[in-house]
């Protein structure tokens, strides 16, 4: 009597970005197994659709290796390999291979070229439907746990099931409307895992000063920011900040932010951030271009000379904070104003921090141990059928399409892992 070839069974949690590609990497490997995505949302892909402003910011045009690990605040090096495995141009070639045309933005974002995150997921629906992956719409788990026989007990609020393989791919616990609760923390922990303290990243900051109101809309293309964290390091970043109603906002802003995501912040403990108007240009280069154009235009009012470098509302808020009178001719403007201006354009201009603004984080600092998992699989060292993808893991990056990337490529390996295992044994009952 012939032996019957055993199906196997995988369980996806979490139809995010590296859910995703978790299952359609599967797809791809023909394993003939059963694939599950567990979802609790109405529809795959929330935080997918909203990221990017609602665009999808796919992936990053950086194609350097040391530039695109430099991107991520955590776990840069664990990555490697993932990333090494399903670099950005591989991720773009796949998606156009899925019939979606993209494009790389001048910043290096990539984005799909009709500026609709849905397109992306739409790639997946239609993989799912054709290839009978059984999506469980709006089927919470509530319980991960061993089982016997090295298989794998998942309890929902519906039903309960046994695996062969579980992949968490559950998010972090920023942007809870999107589904991202934390749930996968407390599964993971089941099979002996560590959580790391868990922070906000990649947040904009209410201030208690009240200027920023005034310039509310601003935005410097080429800032430069730095602070100081609880640790004591002076951590910065660089890129376009927005003056907002609230304080401050932007790239830049978020990227700061990521490295101040355990910091404490309060209206009796501020964060002091201190802003370059343009991150390119010194105390020097300033004081220099100032004395060099006194000695030039001597008749010229002083608010004409800054309108040709920096905004007019700018220019108006740093003269106003310096008390010199726009209307002075340079020649009348004295070197101690001169180094005053020099100084407030690099560093000197600054706003304190009191709050994190509430629901604004988009990704969770902290997450999964990452010594517990192999980074060349994503397989927990703890238990051989759990796999991980994403952003459960202590692992985040700044924005610009890398933490969508970081997800992408980790969800894929967890796949193709589970595949290679498939392929290179066949179980029978």
């Amino acid at each position: 009597m012939h032996k019957l070839m055993k199906i196997p069974k995988i369980a996806i949690i979490g139809a995010g970005a590296a859910g995703l590609m978790c299952a359609a990497s599967l797809i791809e490997e023909n394993t003939g197994a059963e694939i599950h995505l567990f979802e609790k949302n109405t529809i795959l892909g929330s935080k997918v659709i909203i990221s990017g402003g609602g665009r999808c910011n796919v992936t990053t045009g950086i194609r350097d290796k040391k530039e695109l690990l430099s991107k991520y605040t955590r776990g840069s090096q664990f990555l490697k390999s993932a990333i090494g495995k399903f670099p950005p141009e591989k991720v773009y070639e796949w998606f156009e291979k899925q019939a979606v045309p993209l494009k790389t933005e001048k910043d290096q974002r990539v984005f799909p070229v009709s500026n609709d995150g849905k397109d992306i997921v739409r790639v997946f629906e239609k993989l799912f439907q054709k290839h009978e992956v059984k999506v469980h719409y709006k089927e919470s788990v509530q319980k991960v746990m061993k089982a016997e026989d090295n298989q794998i007990d998942l309890r929902t609020d519906q039903d309960k099931y046994l695996f062969d393989y579980v992949v968490l791919t559950t998010g972090g616990n920023a942007y809870q409307h999107t589904g991202s609760t934390g749930d996968g923390y407390s599964f993971a922990k089941n099979f002996g895992h560590t959580v790391t303290p868990l922070g906000p990243s990649l947040n904009s900051f209410m201030t208690a000063e009240e200027w920023p109101k005034s310039i509310s809309g601003l935005a410097l293309p080429n800032a430069k920011l730095e602070a100081q964290a609880d640790d004591g390091k002076t951590v910065k970043a660089e890129g376009p900040i927005l003056f907002t109603h609230f304080g401050i906002s932007g790239p830049a802003l978020f990227a700061l932010s990521s490295h101040l995501s355990f910091s404490k912040i309060s209206n009796e403990h501020p964060i002091q951030i201190s802003i370059s108007a343009r991150a390119e240009k010194s105390f020097q280069d300033w004081d220099k271009l100032i004395h060099e154009e006194t000695q030039r235009r001597g008749a010229q009012q002083f608010q004409t000379f800054l309108k040709k470098h920096l905004q007019n509302r700018l220019v108006e808020l740093i003269l106003e904070q310096l008390d010199i009178e726009g209307i002075k001719k340079n020649s009348e403007l004295s070197k101690i104003d001169r180094e005053r201006v020099a100084h407030l354009l690099t560093g000197h201009l600054t706003l304190n921090a009191i709050k994190r603004r509430p629901g604004d984080e988009f990704v969770t600092a902290g997450g999964i141990v990452l010594d517990e998992i192999n980074k060349k699989t994503m397989q927990s060292k703890l238990h051989s059928g759990l796999f991980f993808g994403g952003e459960i893991m202590n692992v985040d990056g700044v924005t610009g399409g890398f933490n969508l990337q970081a997800s992408w490529a980790t969800g894929r390996l967890a796949g193709k892992s589970i595949a290679s295992m498939l392929n290179s044994a066949s179980p029978t009952i």
